[in-house]
């Protein structure tokens, strides 16, 4: 492989508020690295408030108060340019924005102004960046609409008068008119049913075997990472605790919050009650010591409660943080 087209360094971002003399610091990403390969699909999984959007905010350096970042360093390596997230300036992310790095969101209307009709959406987002007058831009973009299996009259219409996943769908043609190297997709299949949820997954894979951009896609949904993403990231309590080949982290997790996620799936013939995972996440806010898993693990020992356990390899390409993993299972 050649060099990796993002590589993320003990990244640590803190929300930190400061009112009537009490100062507070929730810890939602905390010493978290990774790297992702060009024309490859990363998953990030966890439950809810595990610090997965604030993760890719902070990649994208969309950072605003009370979100700070306090270490660590995020950088592309586009086609055209190398670039340290949160060493350049404004005028230099406009430029990479939607040009190399583009955002799916999770809501079609937090992008689609709904008083606007869809053709300003393209107009405010890619119209620089193709650099095209605008006959040739909008030809460009029906093109592109046309390859994405959509009717160029959606740009006459207002956001409203399109089903919402049809809105999804002009959201990722909107992300990707511009051919970007990278697309951070922020759980964009989660409010949709699951027909319209597989035909919008299918375009998303197809566009990335189009473009060859890399993917880093954010949803909770562990069916969604089976069918879909190449490397799989499992985080826990704002830390990344199991990383490695989505197939293989099924077939065998070694992590064992990543192994409770994995037995909490249903399975075809299997009429067996799941059982919950006891507690609850910690406020991180006071994060509790050493390994933020251990209050729920049962495999849990005194040195899980002293000690954070660093990313290790047990495999190529797997790493986990955990001093005493799961069992290899045979394959």
């Amino acid at each position: 492989m050649g060099e990796p087209v993002l590589v993320v360094s003990d990244l640590r971002a803190y929300y930190r508020t400061s009112a009537f003399g009490i100062e507070r610091e929730v810890r939602a990403v905390d010493d978290v690295s990774l790297t992702i390969e060009a024309n490859e699909i990363y998953g990030l999984a966890g439950e809810s408030s595990s610090g997965k959007t604030t993760l890719i905010k902070t990649i994208a350096a969309a950072i605003q108060p009370p979100l700070e970042v306090l270490g660590g360093s995020v950088v592309f390596n586009f086609r055209d340019r190398r670039v340290d997230m949160h060493g350049v300036d404004r005028q230099h992310l406009d430029a990479i924005r939607w040009k190399n790095l583009s955002y799916i969101m999770q809501g079609s209307m937090n992008v689609l102004n709904p008083v606007r009709r869809i053709r300003h959406a393209f107009v405010d987002f890619a119209f620089r960046h193709i650099g095209k007058p605008m006959p040739l831009f909008l030809a460009v973009v029906r093109e592109h609409l046309e390859r994405l299996h959509l009717a160029p009259e959606v740009l006459d219409a207002f956001p409203h008068q399109l089903s919402g996943g049809m809105r999804q769908r002009v959201t990722i043609a909107l992300a990707t008119v511009c051919r970007p190297d990278f697309i951070i997709a922020d759980e964009p299949t989660t409010a949709l049913d699951v027909v319209v949820q597989k035909s919008v997954l299918a375009m998303i894979h197809e566009i990335q075997r189009e473009l060859g951009s890399s993917i880093i896609f954010v949803t909770h949904d562990m069916a969604v990472h089976a069918n879909l993403t190449d490397r799989l990231g499992i985080m826990y309590a704002g830390r990344l605790v199991e990383e490695g080949r989505t197939a293989d982290i099924f077939r065998a997790p070694r992590h064992p919050y990543t192994a409770h996620l994995i037995a909490s799936l249903p399975r075809l013939g299997d009429s067996a009650p799941k059982k919950g995972l006891d507690g609850a996440p910690p406020n991180l806010a006071e994060p509790p010591s050493g390994c933020r898993f251990h209050p729920r693990c049962p495999r849990a020992t005194e040195r899980c409660a002293r000690e954070a356990a660093p990313m290790a390899s047990l495999a190529p390409g797997h790493r986990v943080a955990c001093f005493y993993p799961e069992p290899e299972r045979s394959a």
